[in-house]
């Protein structure tokens, strides 16, 4: 099972930087969402491949016509949050308000319900002990936000899982589709999407797809836009995992097409069989009166 996904925000929505996190800094910079989105469109078209577009509530309401484009040509569309804030840096009830808000805005472009999530940053980590729970309260079903290694900012390498698993939380259940790992001289290696994608060499990327039962990619406009402007006041570490490999990967993504045939999340969530899925418990939440999350009686899906 080989999943394609892309996060669809704007070169400029780096995360964890003092000057790409809010609006007025975003508004300093040039726009690149529609060329970089057709060229994306367009490639899929070309090689009849499906996936799953995780849209920001604030690319929703700034550039309608390109997200309704992506539902027009037929392509699953999911919530990446509203305004692209790490969730372990949020309080609950502000997540909740991002949540509700990005999936309204979604909703009303695209005329359809949104009912999957990904994290920015696959930044729903073990402290956040609430996410799920305000998942459930807010209509999502399918989660891909778990990135089952050690990560920057994020990551959750003791989840449990790097295959489709059922999360059970005292509110119900939530089906997590979490990032796939290779394991590498004892440690969880992440390969499918964002930087690693871009770094590794296409050989090896050949042969951990080709070896793998369970793909997750993720990928964002901006992997493929090697004329995106600099941002300056980077980190040199923070450059290298922002711009490394851009020019190639336009090639390495259309040479994994040709080799393998993908599909969008909600056709992987069909296809599995839930009932076999490995169950996460996570505890109660620390903080459930304060998320304010009334229990449900949902049954395992």
């Amino acid at each position: 099972m080989r999943i394609l996904t892309f996060d669809v925000e704007e070169w400029f929505h780096i995360l964890d930087h003092k000057s790409t996190t809010t609006v007025r800094d975003w508004e300093r910079f040039p726009p690149r969402i529609r060329e970089n989105m057709d060229r994306i469109l367009d490639l899929l078209d070309e090689k009849k491949q499906s996936a799953t577009f995780f849209v920001l509530g604030w690319v929703a309401r700034r550039y309608p016509e390109v997200v309704r484009k992506i539902a027009d040509r037929g392509f699953e569309i999911g919530c990446h949050s509203d305004m692209h804030q790490l969730v372990y840096q949020m309080e609950p009830n502000e997540f909740r308000e991002d949540l509700r808000r990005a999936i309204h805005t979604i909703e009303d472009v695209v005329g359809r319900r949104v009912s999957s999530y990904r994290a920015p940053g696959f930044s729903a980590t073990k402290e956040c002990d609430w996410f799920f729970e305000v998942l459930i309260e807010q209509g999502i079903e399918v989660d891909c936000s778990i990135f089952p290694a050690r990560r920057a900012h994020g990551g959750y390498p003791d989840f449990g899982a790097t295959t489709p698993a059922l999360v059970r939380t005292p509110s119900g259940f939530v089906k997590e589709l979490p990032i796939n790992t290779k394991k590498l001289f004892g440690r969880n290696i992440i390969f499918s999407g964002g930087g690693y994608f871009r770094v590794l060499p296409l050989p090896l990327l050949r042969r951990w797809l080709r070896n793998s039962s369970y793909v997750m990619t993720y990928f964002h406009p901006r992997d493929f836009d090697p004329g995106q402007p600099v941002i300056r006041d980077l980190s040199l570490v923070r450059k290298f995992k922002s711009y490394v490999g851009l020019r190639g990967a336009l090639a390495k993504l259309t040479a994994i097409l040709d080799e393998h045939t993908y599909i969008d999340q909600q056709t992987a969530v069909a296809a599995i069989d839930w009932e076999r899925a490995v169950i996460i418990d996570l505890p109660a939440a620390r903080n459930h009166n304060r998320v304010g999350v009334a229990p449900s009686a949902r049954s395992a899906p």
